[in-house]
């Protein structure tokens, strides 16, 4: 996808976005929305897009780090439900819940029977989620394994991006077939009419990341709240304050002087 005309659509998404989410302010909705897919198959990327101009207080990004061993010991689904929204509430969960039908099962983190109960309990526990009032929206990110690999060379050789390459990342590669059968398992048992997954095709990263944005947009029934204009003051009158002297204060070195560009 050109450029220009990216950056020209994914300005305008995000202006909806931000439409979106003082709706969600406004009418006390609950939203929550699943990234999935691929290593390095654009997740992050797509969600730093998501998020950029929206309030933190009211979108909020989920990367659980890895369970604990308290959290081993509890029911599978425990530790995300602390992290559901309340009203007037966004969650944009980087991986989720099905991290068990993923890494989990293809990497032996988990037993068989921990797995094949995932699939049984994953969509009762999302048909009670929606069936409470949350708008739960599902999105598998697919990339070709020619792109993997180039993705990963190139963070390989980032220094900016290489903490994203994590060693089961590179196992990703060897085990593309087993993570493919994962997937479909999953999809069998987890696409309910409640609970959709949607697939976005993220070869291209830009044309990937306006599909995305685009499509939730189209599944929330948001509406464009009327804001109130708000109207700045004229700064009253001195009142004799006095600031101290600067030498007084301790100030960060002016670096930036330095920096010849």
């Amino acid at each position: 996808m050109p450029k220009a005309a990216y950056e020209a659509e994914l300005a305008r998404l995000q202006a909806q976005l931000v439409d979106m989410q003082a709706w969600v302010q406004e009418t006390g909705a609950r939203i929550v929305v699943i990234f999935e897919g691929r290593d390095a198959a654009g997740k992050g990327s797509t969600i730093k897009r998501v998020s950029e101009y929206l309030n933190p207080r009211v979108t909020r990004i989920v990367a659980l780090p890895t369970p604990t061993e308290r959290e081993k010991t509890q029911w599978y689904f425990q530790r995300y439900i602390t992290h559901l929204p309340a009203a007037g509430e966004i969650v944009l969960m980087d991986r989720s819940w099905y991290n068990r039908a993923g890494v989990e099962h293809v990497m032996g983190y988990c037993t068989n029977a921990q797995y094949h109960r995932f699939l049984h309990q994953a969509p009762i526990f999302e048909r009670m989620l929606v069936e409470d009032g949350i708008l739960l929206l599902k999105y598998w990110f697919s990339v070709s394994d020619v792109e993997q690999e180039k993705r990963f060379r190139s963070r390989n050789d980032d220094p900016l991006r290489r903490w994203k390459l994590s060693p089961n990342d590179v196992l990703s590669i060897t085990k593309w077939e087993d993570y493919s059968r994962a997937k479909d398992t999953m999809f069998v048992h987890t696409d309910i009419p409640e609970a959709r997954w949607y697939e976005v095709d993220n070869e291209d990263k830009r044309r990937g990341r306006i599909n995305m944005i685009h499509h939730l947009l189209s599944q929330i029934p948001y509406e464009v709240v009327e804001r109130q204009p708000i109207e700045i003051p004229a700064r009253p009158a001195s009142g004799g304050y006095e600031r101290p002297p600067r030498e007084l204060q301790n100030y960060v070195p002016d670096y930036a002087a330095t920096v010849t560009g």
